[in-house]
């Protein structure tokens, strides 16, 4: 045909919009109310406060904290009235009365109260909440309620039409409707999220998100917002994770999660290629635990884990949720990248436990040197009390810093670990290498400040 000839027709078969009716009908019964209250504890006088759960539950939606009382005012005792502390959503997982909702509906929630769609209340006992994922069950005595339906998040697609049911500002069984924006969306959270345009407000946090088969896809957690209300972004937490996570607080009443002691940050584009990575992939460990399994397995700050058991790190928060995953206990085989080359190490996993930091004094051991060296530093040698304290095998003290080395952002007190992925092992080695560079090319230091390694490129000058 020719450039005059008609277009063809997308083939794509007209639809009229979705009716939700049938799904509201199904899912709606299975949703139910949740009120928090909690007793205010005698306080008189130092000034405003507010509940530290409270701060939580506002920082989530954006909604600018509201007036304190007057400094002085005295507060109601232990034996007060409860007072209600907030509201959200939940649904129904079972017929015996497990509730699903999110973590930060009830935490720190004195009674918690369970409002079903025919008016019933029931006072529900929390089973656990797990504040990482942000999910919680509770448990209301009752039988023969009607539950939900599972759905398979892998079979969620980006565009496709979702629902909500909650209660945004108290107000119960309100529907809202929308698509999938993304999937997968890496929020920096332990878990990642499921994005839509399904208008979310202060009370549908713990609600369903529905696909049209009915089935609970995600629980409606969080939402963007500069203004304290619905901007058009929303996210909900993939319900596969939120079982697993629930399965687990029934079982044990906690979640049982894995780590292995490592602190770490994200690979930049300039920093892969200058250590000859190539690309941004991967997690930079930017301190390792003293005695904890990295420790011991021999991983070092600087080593950039690109593998978990085979399986791809491509994003550094992908790290902390694979080994999350993996039983307490198990050998998992890290790929890392050191030095310009890839090696295997075997770690044993433990249960994840608050991070231990080391403390790092500011006693130094060895006499600065005089030289400043190409790159404009001055370095001196650690001893070996020092290496201990700091939890590493070699490097060199940063003693002056001028030119293109502060320019760089180095400065007195770095630890220089690596250059141009050669380990440092002494002064002495280090100016060696120095004096072999190409002053007219920029080199990459792997520097330890404090807790924490990174990489820094230092250019030439001019």
């Amino acid at each position: 045909m020719g450039l005059g000839g008609a277009l063809a027709a997308p083939a794509v078969a007209a639809q009229g919009l979705p009716d939700f009716t049938e799904l509201v009908e199904k899912v709606g019964p299975a949703v139910v109310g949740i009120r928090t209250t909690e007793r205010l504890r005698s306080v008189t006088g130092g000034g405003p406060e507010i509940d530290p759960d409270m701060l939580e539950f506002f920082r989530r939606f954006g909604i600018p904290i509201p007036n304190q009382p007057n400094p002085g005012t005295p507060k109601p005792g232990p034996d007060a009235e409860p007072q209600t502390r907030g509201v959200g959503t939940g649904f129904i997982l079972s017929a015996d009365g497990y509730v699903m909702t999110n973590a930060h509906v009830v935490d720190g929630a004195d009674e918690v109260i369970v409002t079903l769609t025919d008016a019933r209340e029931f006072k529900a006992r929390i089973v656990g909440a797990d504040k990482r994922s942000d999910v919680a069950l509770v448990k209301i005595e009752a039988t023969g309620l009607p539950a939900v339906r599972i759905g398979d998040v892998n079979r969620l697609k980006v565009g496709e039409w979702v629902m909500a049911i909650g209660s945004p500002f108290g107000l119960e069984n309100t529907v809202t409707a929308g698509i999938v924006s993304a999937k997968a969306r890496d929020t920096g959270d332990l878990v990642k999220l499921i994005q839509t345009d399904v208008a979310i407000n202060p009370g549908n946090s713990g609600g369903p998100l529905i696909n049209m088969r009915g089935e609970v896809v995600g629980i409606n957690s969080q939402i963007y917002s500069r203004s304290g209300g619905f901007m058009g972004i929303s996210f909900a937490i993939p319900i596969d994770e939120a079982m697993r996570v629930s399965d687990s607080l029934r079982t044990n009443g906690r979640v049982i999660r894995g780590r292995i002691g490592v602190a770490i940050d994200q690979v930049s584009k300039e920093v892969a290629e200058s250590i000859g990575l190539g690309k941004p992939v991967g997690a930079m460990v930017r301190s390792v635990e003293p005695a904890g399994p990295a420790d011991k397995a021999g991983i070092e700050a600087g080593d950039i884990v690109t593998k978990v058991d085979g399986r791809p790190v491509e994003k550094f928060g992908d790290l902390p949720r694979m080994v999350g995953a993996i039983k307490p206990g198990s050998k998992v085989v890290l790929q890392v990248f050191r030095r310009g080359a890839y090696r295997d190490v075997s770690v044993t996993v433990v249960e994840f436990e608050p991070e231990r930091v080391a403390s790092v004094s500011p006693r130094e051991l060895a006499k600065p040197q005089a030289s400043m060296g190409t790159l404009g530093l001055a370095v001196s040698d650690l001893g070996e009390a020092r290496k201990r304290e700091l939890n590493i095998k070699a490097g060199v003290k940063v003693d002056r810093v001028e030119g293109a080395a502060a320019k760089a952002g180095l400065r007195e007190g770095d630890v220089l670990l690596s250059l141009d992925n050669t380990e440092v092992t002494s002064a002495k080695q280090f100016e060696a290498l120095t004096d072999k560079l190409d002053k007219s090319l920029a080199v990459t230091v792997l520097v330890r400040r404090g807790n924490a390694a990174r990489f820094v490129i230092i250019r030439p000058a001019g």
